[in-house]
């Protein structure tokens, strides 16, 4: 199925139910055509990080169900899988195999070989000035030892957990498999493939090793070309600051929108709307919008579009207006891997407002691009401290597990059933279409005037908003679609 510009739902498989089955039977039972799109989470075997350190992909977990359940769900929306092409677990038959055979093995250059990669650059590399220019997710040098079954030892570059070794992507081993999993996922159902940490991909000596240039352009086209046969596409996905991924935009690839939820926090936590008017006329509409994702919410996203003072300010309101939102939640001792995200659902980022949260999604609607929503926040859900303080993973507190029941409940709270019909009139409504237009005013400090037509102009969608009071008003080719008073 082609990727079509209806909202998509970023979902684990046991979150709405507890497999792909059930997370089917409630979409087409409680969301209907709010969505049209889903993104399903890594559903593969993993050794952890939920899901993101695959050791296969040739197959679906389990305990998650099995191909045809997939396939199924992709009849009835577009699909997007992950692909970690940074990295896999070391419970791949790629490692073990390396393990085991040393240089006799298929796959001794899959992985990036830490002494080999410093000897081409001369004796006593690494220096100390070396690994600090290392783009790193740890405080050591990203590398960890194997003790291979002959007793020799060397070390592999390890950027993420201990689970998730990097990929040598420049390897031809590398390549065949990258070419034999991409083409399996489009036979499957993808429409759409997620790069999860695309932007450590490329090792280059003299370079911080992250987003490097040339090479990460060769890269991505060596995967879009991979897929195009197919009439499937990528999203790469990279937190930083947003010049980045406009960069990638320049290049027609489509792009995560991650500017907008910490915009979008400080126009409603301070009630002025320049700052969000000045990046939604700045947004290209290639693209998908978020606020809400299984990670935390993004703070050097916005860095620029908002400034260091307004970041600050937006993150201290986020502590001090957030429902059950503690800096401790983001800290070392919940295992926050990235102290530039906050660890909380949308909603009670937002003090689990009502008004205040509708108007958000409102926001992201007449944004530039496809709304992408998370299941939490489609759900309008709370913080879930039961979750976080069971685990002591503090992005747990926005990774609720839903029964079939619990969804069947909260659809019929206002705020959700607000929020599900604004989709849906979105995913049909023509001026929302990727190569119209969109038109930003600010009459006010506190009032926004967002206007999205179709190339020919014939279809107009208008969303005036006060976000000091949190009213606004959707009006579609001059008739009221819905109201916030």
């Amino acid at each position: 199925m082609p990727i079509k510009n209806e909202a998509m739902l970023i979902t684990y498989s046991d979150s709405m139910g507890k497999n792909i089955k059930e997370t089917h039977e409630v979409l087409k039972k409680y969301i209907g055509d709010a969505i049209g799109g889903v993104h399903l989470l890594p559903f593969f075997p993993s050794t952890g990080d939920r899901g993101f350190a695959p050791y296969r992909y040739d197959v679906v977990d389990p305990a998650f169900g099995n191909w045809d359940d997939v396939e199924a769900l992709g009849e009835d929306y577009y699909l997007m899988f992950d692909f970690m092409i940074n990295h896999i677990s070391k419970k791949s038959e790629m490692y073990q195999d390396f393990k085991k055979k040393h240089d006799d093995s298929k796959y001794n250059d899959f992985f990036i070989r830490w002494e080999k990669f410093w000897e081409k650059a001369g004796k006593d590399r690494p220096t100390q000035e070396d690994v600090d220019l290392i783009y790193k997710r740890k405080d050591k040098a990203p590398e960890q030892e194997i003790t291979f079954d002959d007793g020799t030892k060397e070390h592999l570059w390890n950027t993420f957990g201990e689970e998730q070794i990097d990929i040598n992507v420049k390897s031809k081993v590398a390549n065949e498999f990258f070419k034999e999993t991409l083409v399996d996922m489009v036979k499957h159902g993808a429409d759409m493939i997620r790069l999860d940490a695309f932007a450590y991909a490329i090792k280059k000596v003299g370079t911080n090793d992250f987003f490097v240039e040339p090479e990460i352009w060769d890269l991505l086209n060596e995967v879009q070309d991979i897929l195009a046969p197919y009439k499937a596409t990528i999203l790469p996905e990279i937190h930083e600051h947003y010049t980045i991924p406009q960069k990638i935009s320049e290049h027609n690839f489509f792009i995560y929108d991650f500017t907008l939820p910490m915009t979008t926090l400080y126009t409603l936590y301070s009630g002025k709307t320049n700052r969000l008017a000045k990046w939604l006329k700045m947004s290209p509409m290639k693209q998908f919008t978020t606020l809400d994702t299984h990670d935390g919410i993004g703070v050097v996203d916005a860095k620029d579009i908002l400034t260091d003072d307004e970041i600050e300010y937006a993150s201290n309101e986020l502590y001090k207006v957030g429902a059950n939102v503690k800096r401790k939640y983001s800290s070392a001792e919940y295992n926050n891997l990235d102290i530039y995200q906050i660890n909380s659902t949308y909603y009670s980022a937002l003090g689990d407002d009502d008004k205040a949260y509708l108007l958000s999604r409102a926001f992201q609607i007449f944004a530039p691009g496809i709304p992408m929503v998370y299941y939490v926040g489609l759900l309008a859900g709370s913080n879930d401290l039961e979750l976080l303080e069971k685990t002591k993973e503090g992005r747990n507190i926005n990774r609720h597990y839903y029964t079939k029941e619990e969804v069947a409940k909260e659809v019929q709270r206002p705020v959700v059933k607000n929020l599900l019909d604004l989709l849906s009139w979105r995913n049909k409504f023509a001026a929302f279409d990727l190569d119209g237009s969109i038109d930003v005013e600010t009459p006010t400090e506190t009032t926004i005037k967002i206007t999205r037509k179709d190339k020919d102009g014939k279809n107009v969608a208008i969303l005036e908003a006060d976000a000091a009071n949190k009213t606004f008003t959707v009006t579609a080719n001059g008739e009221k679609v819905m109201e916030q008073k």
